[in-house]
């Protein structure tokens, strides 16, 4: 620092006296400084992080836990035999509805030519592999989250809840649920063991809510399904499955078809009954011998349409 011109000779002796101190323990900071970004250089070359910003602050670092993993979970499977894991977009992709209430039938896309998806497990599988069934009455959460209200045209007591092991296109053994009417619970139980058995594949099986019965159409679904509150498609009547009494097994696979409706609409590749494909039922196939077997009924056999899907107690 220069000392003011206009200061006396022994004033501008103490300012240079002050300015050399000044000047000396600045020059000792920056020794100290630049021996701190030193060590920290050395201390980051050790333990290979750089340091940065902050790096000489005081860190908290938790103790490793000797039973944690480190490693992330695995990715779902991509492929499990012949089936593959759904398409990204399935079930997102509303189609637009028409004057009848159904969406047009669509051609359908590649992925789903000839459908063989990896189910993904509502319920716990069977650990050992094998079939299991249980029967009781309707817990009141699986009524809650089901498309039953009181003016469905049966009793919530007159419901069973089923259980039942079955066969994935993955070749994997899955658990499904299906509500039902109490007369036939046991015989639907004896239809799935013998599906079971002969490793007859089916995508899904679960209950839906009201919410999705109702939700605009994607044309992609394949859950199968027994009790479901509704009226029969395209009338006002009650539809078998609001009884309990009806089964839709493998929708996609096996479409509902009168005149230009498709249900799914994305299924018409599976008009073509000729082309078998899994999962797919045939007038003398196992799924439609093991209802037969129990004195149900099948849509395949409707003359005025055809419901592939569908197998009711009525014939209805």
């Amino acid at each position: 620092m220069r000392a003011p011109e206009f200061l006396s000779p022994s004033t501008r002796s103490v300012a240079r006296t002050h300015a050399g101190l000044r000047w000396r323990e600045g020059g000792r900071v920056a020794c100290v400084l630049a021996a701190a970004v030193l060590l920290g250089y050395v201390l980051s070359g050790c333990s290979g992080v750089r340091a940065g910003p902050g790096a000489d602050e005081p860190t908290q670092t938790p103790a490793a836990s000797p039973t944690a993993s480190t490693e992330s979970p695995s990715p779902a499977p991509v492929r499990i035999g012949n089936a593959t894991a759904a398409p990204s977009w399935l079930g997102t992709r509303v189609l637009p509805v028409g004057p009848q209430g159904f969406a047009a039938a669509q051609q359908t896309p590649p992925e789903l030519r000839n459908r063989s998806i990896i189910t993904v497990d509502d319920l716990p599988p069977p650990a050992d592999g094998r079939f299991h069934a249980t029967v009781q009455a309707v817990p009141a959460g699986v009524l809650a989250r089901s498309s039953w209200t009181k003016d469905c045209p049966v009793a919530a007591a007159d419901l069973r809840y089923i259980t039942v092991s079955f066969r994935g296109f993955d070749g994997r053994a899955h658990t499904g649920e299906l509500l039902a009417n109490s007369r036939v619970a046991d015989d639907l139980v004896t239809v799935f063991e013998r599906l079971f058995a002969v490793g007859f594949p089916i995508e899904r099986m679960r209950i839906s809510s009201a919410a999705e019965l109702n939700a605009p159409p994607t044309g992609d679904s394949n859950t199968t399904e027994a009790f479901a509150c509704r009226p029969v498609r395209g009338q006002n009547g009650w539809s078998q499955h609001a009884y309990g009494l009806a089964v839709d097994l493998n929708p996609f696979q096996n479409p509902y078809h009168k005149g230009e409706v498709v249900l799914p609409e994305l299924a018409t590749a599976y008009l073509d009954r000729a082309d078998t494909r899994p999962g797919m039922m045939q007038p003398h196939g196992q799924a439609v011998r093991a209802f037969a077997a129990i004195g149900w009924k099948w849509g395949g056999d409707y003359r005025s349409l055809k419901d592939y899907m569908h197998f009711s107690a009525t014939g209805g």
